[in-house]
């Protein structure tokens, strides 16, 4: 147990150093955190860490999940629904179909049915990848949209394919019909599930007053819940996820009071943080294991087939998604009143963002090692060294060249959110205005504190309606007195700090109430930082 907890908390803080490493190096972590795994696994007397599909689906995958849904705006997730079911369902159905005739045709005695059972593995890019590698790119707000709603969706429709592969190769039928509305069965239920649970956690927080750490708590525990419910009566646990934490993130202003608001933010995103270095590092480290399990192949002809697939995967992606863009446009009216053109650049960014991850991986070791009646699973290790060299090949080559493709193709990004935050900034301002002359008229004219904060918001207003407007225009000057203006109040906050470490020291003061002290001036200089990132 000593050497179990020993190992975990090593790896926990690798991911910690290599993640700064690859912020540094400007690599998303997630590339950067797989080829550290390979480097790390081939280092003599390393200690062999095997990846364990139920891992990865019950421990991994719900909270990883979730968070990803959580921070999705349902209100743009509906709006782009075509799109993203497209390829959400229909690209994944497509490319497991394509990979399946591929894999017969290039590899020898290949069944079909296995061959479908790698499509259903390799077919759905990964949404902890896209995520975190778009995460600091300046992409279209539709491809953004879309991507990342593709990656919470096609991970239900993969497996399912993958399922009805795995019963074929078992059992040696396959009823079209049948799995249809098996499949429609197993994801209108997942979402149902998914929804009550979350219903269930909002009266629960409606009907109880809970402590931050315990709304907190629940939080974690919440997708879990969705997804081995959802999962325990044979559904997908993946919509359930989806469909809950989509439903609680557009409801978390109601459900959560700012203090647990605050409170989950910090602990998702370092839950967020350990979980998607850990997934990374640990599908570079199972190169060992994988290359062991090809010795009956030649290498030469494994890597062959991983990269043609690999490339399969990506081609298919590019052909199905500009006639799935363009189509729909040419054909419906309503489609082309309802959306904007969306170019063939920011087309083009969707059709290379094909990174495969973890789910891959897991779902390839998920597959038996024997058949029913006791035979060795035929091709499992070679199915699982070409989910291995699909995710390799696309987190790098396409992960890798993505900044770069952005570059070159001179993609520009129209600056909304300045315009939109001015909006914001300006219309909260008026309605606290409003509220003080209709609730405090006489305090505001004779009471100078009141009167303070009435000027300070006419002012936030009158600033943020000029620049609305345009008449204000944010030169040079105005620039460096903006960023001078920050700077002095971030120093205000460095002597204040300084004052309370000598406070402390010399102890006239109680702990807790320097230590609240301490926590507003982090609020504030977080809030001042924020700020001044933003001009």
């Amino acid at each position: 147990m000593e050497s179990t907890l020993l190992l975990i908390v090593s790896i926990l803080f690798i991911v910690s150093l290599l993640s700064l490493l690859s912020e540094k190096l400007g690599i998303a972590y997630p590339i950067f955190l797989v080829i550290a795994g390979l480097i790390i696994s081939v280092v003599p007397n390393v200690p062999r860490i095997r990846l364990e599909s139920e891992l990865v689906f019950v421990i991994f995958l719900p909270p990883l999940l979730f968070a990803a849904a959580f921070n999705t705006s349902f209100r743009e997730f509906w709006f782009y629904r075509r799109p993203i079911g497209l390829l959400a369902f229909g690209l994944v159905i497509f490319t497991s179909g394509i990979i399946a005739f591929v894999s017969h045709a290039i590899i020898p005695g290949f069944p079909l049915a296995h061959g479908f059972l790698l499509g259903g593995i390799i077919s759905p890019p990964d949404a902890i990848a896209a995520t975190t590698i778009f995460k600091n790119l300046k992409v279209p707000r539709r491809a953004l949209v879309v991507l990342e709603g593709e990656s919470l969706v096609n991970d239900a429709t993969s497996l399912i394919v993958f399922r009805f592969a795995l019963a074929t190769v078992f059992t040696g039928h396959f009823v079209i019909w049948k799995a249809g509305l098996d499949f429609l069965l197993v994801a209108i239920m997942g979402i149902a599930v998914g929804l009550i649970i979350a219903l269930v956690v909002r009266f629960i927080k409606r009907v109880l007053v809970l402590t931050p750490s315990i709304a907190t708590a629940i939080s974690l525990i919440a997708p879990f819940l969705m997804y081995i419910g959802a999962e325990h009566f044979g559904f997908s646990g993946v919509l359930a996820v989806v469909s809950g934490g989509l439903y609680m993130g557009y409801h978390a202003q109601d459900i959560y009071s700012y203090d647990t608001r605050m409170q989950m933010q910090s602990v998702w995103d370092t839950l967020v943080f350990l979980m998607n270095g850990v997934v990374f590092i640990l599908i570079g480290l199972q190169l060992p294991d994988i290359m062991e399990g090809i010795k009956q192949y030649s290498i030469q002809s494994a890597i062959m087939y991983g990269v043609v697939i690999s490339l399969t995967a990506i081609v298919v992606r590019i052909i199905w998604v500009f006639p799935a863009t363009y189509l729909p446009r040419m054909l419906s009216p309503y489609v082309r009143r309802q959306e904007s053109n969306p170019g063939w650049k920011s087309t083009f960014i969707v059709a290379w963002s094909g990174m495969r991850g973890v789910v891959s991986l897991a779902s390839a070791l998920t597959i038996p090692l024997t058949l029913s009646n006791g035979a060795i699973f035929p091709y499992r290790n070679l199915i699982l060294f070409i989910t291995f060299c699909a995710i390799l090949f696309t987190l790098v080559l396409q992960g890798l060249s993505l900044p770069l493709i952005i570059r070159v193709l001179k993609i520009k990004v129209p600056d909304t959110e300045a315009k939109q935050r001015l909006a914001i900034h300006h219309a909260l301002s008026l309605a606290a205005l409003e509220h003080m002359k209709e609730r405090y008229p006489e305090q505001i004219t004779n009471n100078p504190i009141f009167t303070a904060a009435k000027n300070r918001y006419e002012k936030i207003a009158e600033m943020a309606g000029r620049q609305l407007l345009g008449t204000e225009e944010q030169n040079n000057d105005a620039s460096a007195m903006s960023a001078l203006y920050y700077q002095m109040l971030l120093e205000t906050i460095t002597v204040q700090r300084d004052l309370l470490k000598v406070m402390r020291r010399e102890d006239a003061y109680m702990h807790e109430l320097l230590r609240d002290k301490e926590s507003e001036l982090d609020l504030e200089e977080a809030r001042l930082r924020r700020l001044a990132f933003q001009k």
